[in-house]
């Protein structure tokens, strides 16, 4: 749609139809006349339309992209760009040859083919593309750069014809061309990437713009330092002596006619009591019983 409408802008000035004579009633208006209160401001305004200014600024931001990014893809779309407006605007000013309102000879002539380079609007569709290209490049605030784009690109055009160095037809035909050289971004993508992979492959081959691998990091040892306190050993804690013996004591069967003797130690620190038949204790209690 919008080629057809760059096509049926171009046959209207070619055809000399109503579309001319709307260009001579906004020339024979001269708005720079009839409100010369903005002409200082709008003047300074359309350079932000002209290749060389804008293209350079675009450029230097776009480059500080890539070096971000380490991909060459925002310059290479830039120059894509700019490549396919020169083919779609700079082939038809050289076709068409057409006056600027300044220089007209004739009034209600569509001026073409007189040796000029007026149409289409150089300053619109730069201005199109230039500020279109970094609102598509944009990651984050791709809807408000396009929004600011599209304001730009129309007050661009607008004030062309404030100025009087453009027609009214010559903006249409800027505009659509501009809007056409966005619209193909789309197409030249995978020719774009395969070059920025060539010119990735080229740099990095050459050594530039490779990333130095960083020097892998010792690991502390698991040793203490010089200065740090030796370490304590833990305190053992005294396991208590069992009091008593958990072994069970030997128990020997006597009839009932036997008794139970208590037999002391000799050392009198411990005393233990040992069951014993009556025979042995008897005999053991004689022999230690004094005569009489």
């Amino acid at each position: 749609m919008v080629g057809l409408l760059y096509l049926v802008v171009v046959l209207a000035i070619l055809c000399d139809s109503p579309l001319v004579d709307l260009d001579w009633s906004l020339q024979q208006l001269r708005p720079y006349k009839q409100w010369p209160e903005a002409l200082p401001y709008l003047d300074i305004w359309v350079v932000a339309g002209q290749r060389g200014p804008t293209a350079i600024a675009a450029c230097l931001w776009l480059g500080w992209r890539c070096y971000r990014s380490h991909s060459a893809r925002p310059l290479l779309m830039m120059g894509s760009a700019l490549l396919l407006l020169n083919a779609t605007v700079g082939g038809v000013k050289i076709l068409t040859g057409r006056l600027g309102p300044h220089y007209a000879h004739y009034v209600g002539s569509p001026e073409l083919f007189s040796g000029g380079s007026i149409f289409p609007s150089g300053h619109t569709a730069n201005a199109v593309v230039t500020w279109g290209v970094l609102a598509y490049l944009a990651n984050r605030w791709r809807r408000t750069g396009a929004a600011l784009a599209a304001l730009t690109a129309a007050s661009i055009g607008l004030t062309t014809v404030y100025l009087g160095t453009h027609w009214i037809s010559d903006v249409f035909a800027g505009w659509a061309a501009g809007a056409l050289v966005l619209l193909a971004l789309p197409l030249v993508e995978p020719a774009v990437a395969a070059l920025d992979r060539r010119v990735l492959a080229a740099w990095h081959r050459e050594g530039r713009f490779a990333r130095p691998v960083p020097a892998p990091r010792s690991r502390p040892s698991a040793a203490r330092p010089p200065w740090s306190a030796p370490a304590r050993p833990l305190p053992v804690r005294p396991q208590p002596a069992q009091a008593r013996s958990t072994a069970p004591s030997r128990t020997v069967r006597l009839s009932r006619s036997e008794r139970y003797s208590m037999v002391s130690g000799s050392s009198g620190a411990t005393t233990r009591t040992v069951r014993q038949p009556r025979s042995t204790a008897s005999a053991r209690a004689g022999s230690t019983r004094s005569p009489g």
